[in-house]
């Protein structure tokens, strides 16, 4: 395993989990239509302990995700959660919030009442997927950020990587196209939460409601995602040369990418396609219930690919819009071949983790939730 080899493995990790978080954000989706989805208090409460059963895979995955991109690239996780800090503290205060009505929604001595808690719910399911399809799509804009490496010997402030202005990443919401994104991720999320909701919840009536809402959701996702898209592929990209690390703006460079790499296009194509077959067999056949995997799958792959086109093939995936050659790449981000090489035996054990996960989510999906279980059994 070369330096190299290394620096792309862990790349392709940090994509892999990123993918899997935009899967598992159906729970965030879901809650954010807590109120369309459930006319009565029982109904809502069906929703809410159907996503307060995976809330938590959600969350945890948030947080590897954050914790891989610290170990493998921490000049990234340094410039982009230490800078941009005022994104990423509104983004993890709404998942806190999340957990906190969880929890304390039906407990004896709540003030605010139950209503107020369903409403954090929301609160998380729109402002968790829109700022962190925001801050995803920065990958792709770029951030206003400088990189001085030569700041490290200065023992007063040893700081090499700083934010440009005093917004600490509240600029990002300034760009259209990181808006767009973010409401792509948005709706995307809405997508999967009704696909799961029509897969577990055994209640016709939130049932109905929610295939009723599947169509415009995914007309108005498709709509945005397609505009991102064609944005990315024929605008400006960011590339460096990897014998002296120069960075410089090419025009479609993303598009380049895609040819370069032609069978990651071809896997990102088939995730497309299954996605769509999901929404299409969904809204056709009232019967069909288990759209949510082949639309999981499907969003897995074309996320996981659009990351490696951020990454891979000599592209700058954190571009800096103050100074370029601040931009940040695998290889001038990475942590040392030392500490890549021994999280490369660790992560042998992924394999087991992801054993362990299908194992849970079986065993906590033995059977759809329906009222008889809200009644007799512990619900939120």
């Amino acid at each position: 395993m070369t330096y190299e080899f290394l620096q792309q493995y862990w790349w392709f990790l940090v994509s892999l989990l990123g993918a899997l978080l935009v899967f598992l954000m159906f729970v965030q989706g879901a809650n954010s239509m807590i109120f369309q989805l459930g006319r009565t208090p029982e109904e809502r409460r069906l929703v809410i302990n159907s996503t307060g059963r995976k809330w938590e895979f959600t969350f945890t995955t948030l947080v590897t995700f954050g914790g891989a991109f610290f170990a493998s690239f921490p000049l990234f996780y340094s410039t982009s959660f230490g800078g941009a800090y005022w994104l990423w503290m509104i983004i993890l205060f709404s998942f806190v919030l999340q957990a906190v009505s969880y929890e304390f929604q039906n407990k004896l001595g709540n003030l605010l009442g139950t209503r107020t808690f369903q409403v954090f719910l929301v609160v998380n399911g729109v402002v968790g997927p829109l700022l962190l399809g925001g801050a995803v799509a920065t990958f792709f804009t770029g951030s206003n950020f400088i990189i001085e490496k030569g700041n490290i010997t200065d023992m007063a402030q040893p700081v090499i990587s700083r934010w440009a202005n005093a917004s600490n990443g509240l600029d990002a919401l300034l760009d259209i196209w990181n808006l767009v994104f973010g409401l792509a991720v948005f709706f995307l999320a809405r997508v999967l939460g009704l696909f799961y909701i029509i897969n577990n919840v055994n209640d016709q009536p939130v049932r109905e409601r929610a295939r009723s809402y599947l169509t415009g959701t995914s007309v108005a996702f498709v709509a945005l995602f397609v505009l991102f898209l064609v944005r990315t592929l024929f605008g400006y990209g960011y590339a460096y040369n990897p014998a002296t690390g120069l960075a410089t703006i090419v025009p479609m460079k993303y598009l380049s990418n895609a040819i370069d790499m032609w069978p990651l296009t071809l896997v990102m194509l088939a995730g497309v396609g299954l996605l769509l077959f999901a929404i299409w067999r969904t809204v056709k056949d009232p019967a069909f219930v288990r759209g949510i995997w082949p639309a999981g799958i499907g969003v897995v792959l074309v996320v996981l690919v659009l990351l490696l086109f951020a990454g891979w093939n000599n592209t700058c995936y954190y571009p800096s819009n103050e100074d370029l050659q601040s931009s940040l790449h695998i290889q001038n981000s990475c942590s040392s071949e030392f500490t890549l090489r021994t999280m490369a035996y660790v992560s042998l054990l992924i394999p087991f983790v992801l054993a362990y996960i299908f194992y849970a989510w079986r065993a906590i999906d033995s059977r759809p939730i329906d009222r008889q279980e809200i009644a007799e059994g512990e619900a939120y």
